[in-house]
């Protein structure tokens, strides 16, 4: 356990390290590549205002905290989709096993689509008549195990691509995390390093520029792009069963009621916070309500969710809703499968 608490001072120290001379005016907004890998993806987190670190259960969890699939049981299998900001659109599809008696493995795949937008140039402010959009997605492959009863680590390994138009870029990153019951008051802690991976740089055909045959005998160059990192994330969350089967505080078997919050630090933006409860019923029926803070647009959100036994297996499903402000509402539904 020395050895663990070691481990996590390093990494911590390590990625905290390089912000220590950085002003507090500066905050490196828009200086890194793959924005889109920020998104929040569960409808269960986003319904508890984004804290998930330390609260994450099953497959839904893995952007968040790899080791979250050391909570399944069997199988699970997850999908989402959300009529996001401007018209764009992302969901996810993701499913995970476990192999052996302290092992689990999970696949988590995420889209997003920016539908339409308009073609414009100097020439033409209002448009061409043509139009383009931009794809994205994150594959990523989860291996968890549990260490003992009381931690769990995980890791995954990623596939990104990014599409605008006709340019793009690929890479491939890393994710850590562990969850760990410190067995102190029923304090969960968790804690991830999401996106460590090379920086990435954009090439294509729309890159090209056409130049005199005495420049190039094809006719044509290509610009060269700037090499940017990707959103490197560093989460620290706890959780606590306040009341509940577990709780130390007050004992319930039809009653839940968690808190959880987390501790968010991107590498291109400020360190910012996330807080959220959560009331279950009997394990059926769910209430979750929670809240961004220091976040430029994200505030409340409140979510419900639903989980119905059919016989051997369960079926989840999961609704949340957020203010982003000027930026207007997201409603979100998700729908998981435990067999």
């Amino acid at each position: 356990m020395k050895n663990l608490s070691l481990a996590l001072f390093l990494i911590t120290s390590f990625v905290l390290g390089q912000y220590r001379d950085i002003p507090d005016v500066v905050t490196k907004v828009a200086t890194a590549a793959g924005s889109f890998l920020k998104l929040e993806t569960s409808a269960r987190a986003i319904g508890m205002g984004g804290a998930n670190v330390a609260s994450g259960r099953g497959v839904s969890g893995i952007p968040y905290n790899p080791s979250s699939i050391g909570f399944i049981q069997k199988s699970e299998a997850y999908f989402s989709q959300v009529n996001y900001l401007a018209g764009i659109k992302h969901g996810v599809f993701t499913y995970g096993t476990r192999i052996g008696p302290s092992d689990f493995v999970g696949f988590h795949l995420f889209y997003l689509d920016s539908g339409p937008m308009k073609v414009t140039t100097e020439l033409f402010p209002d448009g061409t008549g043509e139009d383009f959009s931009v794809i994205s997605m994150a594959a990523r492959a989860t291996y968890a195990r549990s260490l003992t009863d009381r931690l769990k680590i995980g890791g995954s390994i990623n596939y990104i691509r990014d599409k605008i138009a006709e340019t793009g870029m690929q890479a491939v990153s890393y994710d850590i995390g562990s969850n760990f019951n410190t067995g102190i008051y029923g304090t969960i802690l968790g804690m991830s390093i999401t996106n460590f991976g090379p920086d990435v740089e954009y090439a294509g055909e729309d890159l090209g520029v056409q130049v005199p045959d005495t420049l190039d005998v094809e006719g044509s160059l290509e610009r060269i792009t700037t090499k940017f990192p990707l959103p490197l994330i560093f989460r620290l969350g706890i959780e606590n069963e306040l009341l509940g089967p577990n709780s130390t505080f007050k004992k319930s078997d039809k009653h839940r009621l968690i808190l959880s919050m987390d501790g968010i630090k991107p590498s291109d933006y400020i360190v910012y916070g996330s807080m959220g409860m959560e009331y279950g019923w009997e394990n059926l029926a769910f209430i979750r309500a929670g809240t961004h803070i220091n976040h430029d647009t994200a505030g409340f959100s409140a979510g419900v969710g639903v989980n119905l036994r059919l016989g051997r297996m369960a079926l989840r499903v999961d609704y949340a809703y957020v203010n982003y402000d000027v930026l207007k509402q997201t409603n979100q539904i998700a729908i998981g499968l435990e067999f």
